[in-house]
């Protein structure tokens, strides 16, 4: 099977080679690699963040592996040629319109979460996020009022079966866990939430197995840091989703913990970690690697089909941990290869 390995900017590349190196040990020779420059390091490199022989490449694998976008040098570009457009084009070219990003707690992270262990201990949910509309994707631009001042505008649009497949993947995903299912949304200000919210409780009637709740967005971010033990599944669109999955990921203990999944209606997926490229400690080893390497190991659950090979990741970096494994953002540390070299001594 053929993996597109698409490492990017700042710390990409080094994260990306310890899930490599991983995936490398438990799979053996069954895995083909190939990589491809994608984001700031593209475009210096061929004018472009997603360049045609990248995407070809992503079309023909089974899989992606995909690093981190975003580099300073390229801020003042105009927008379709900055790196980030790279991973929304990824997704638009690949219809990956289901994130999924589960948060939870490893015991031994307890102290690194910004929360009391206590109420940390109980993160175990899934973020599904909807990537392909909302205010990311609609019309956008600057303008002039009236009177001549400047005026930036992004509009924020879902029609109902947008709605409807992201509402089938939270229900989904919820009837593989504990069955419940809380919806977030603003209904009581937006009319796209109140779209949201009807075309939702419309799919709900297919789903008596599962229980639905909503939750107005800014009290799910409040209560994320109040009770998030009362979280199994949330869905919600792509704006709202971005921002709680981040501060999911603080909850947890760091967001160099968390790993995600971008999936198209065939369970083809792009996978990556949470974080971002972090220029500023880019080359020097100290990046976290082990959300990467969960996002290996749900590319071999997701869309490998190769569940045993996942779990043996997972518990190797559980092991990893338990044995005092810690990186700087982690309060120890080791480097991005030792923190690789623990999970493979692990395996």
């Amino acid at each position: 099977m053929l993996i597109a390995v698409l490492p990017g900017d700042g710390i990409g590349p080094e994260v990306t080679a310890e899930a490599v190196r991983v995936l490398e040990m438990v799979c053996g020779d069954r895995l083909t690699f190939k990589s491809a420059p994608v984001g700031g390091a593209a475009y210096k490199a061929s004018g472009h963040p997603l360049p045609p022989a990248t995407l070809d490449l992503a079309k023909r694998a089974d899989a992606i592996l995909f690093g981190a976008v975003g580099d300073p040098d390229c801020d003042s570009l105009e927008r379709a040629l900055r790196p980030e457009q790279a991973i929304l084009g990824l997704r638009k070219e690949l219809a990956l319109f289901a994130n999924l990003r589960p948060a939870r707690l490893f015991p031994e992270l307890a102290d690194a979460s910004a929360l009391r262990p206590e109420v940390a201990s109980a993160i175990d949910m899934v973020i599904v996020r909807e990537l392909n509309g909302d205010v990311y994707f609609g019309e956008k631009g600057m303008r002039k009022t009236a009177s001549g001042r400047r005026e930036g505008y992004d509009i924020m649009s879902y029609n109902e079966d947008e709605v409807a497949r992201i509402a089938h993947s939270g229900f989904r995903t919820a009837q593989a866990r504990r069955g419940k299912l809380c919806s977030v949304d603003k209904a009581n200000v937006l009319e796209t939430s109140q779209l949201w919210r009807d075309v939702v409780i419309e799919i709900s009637a297919e789903y008596p197995d599962v229980e639905l709740s909503h939750m107005y967005v800014d009290n799910a971010a409040m209560q994320l840091v109040r009770n998030p033990g009362q979280f199994d599944v949330i869905v919600t669109g792509n704006l709202f989703g971005d921002i709680l999955s981040d501060q999911a990921s603080m909850c947890a203990g760091s967001i160099g913990m968390l790993p995600s999944a971008s999936l198209d209606a065939g369970g083809k997926g792009l996978y990556e970690p949470i974080h971002g490229s972090a220029p500023d400690i880019a080359g020097q080893g100290k990046a976290n690697p082990l959300a990467t390497i969960l996002s290996a190991a749900m590319m071999l659950r997701y869309s490998l089909g190769m569940a045993e090979e996942a779990n043996r990741i997972e518990v190797a970096v559980a092991t990893a941990l338990a044995g005092g494994a810690r990186s700087a953002d982690l309060g120890g540390a080791m480097t991005t290869t030792q923190m690789g070299d623990a999970v493979l001594a692990a395996l």
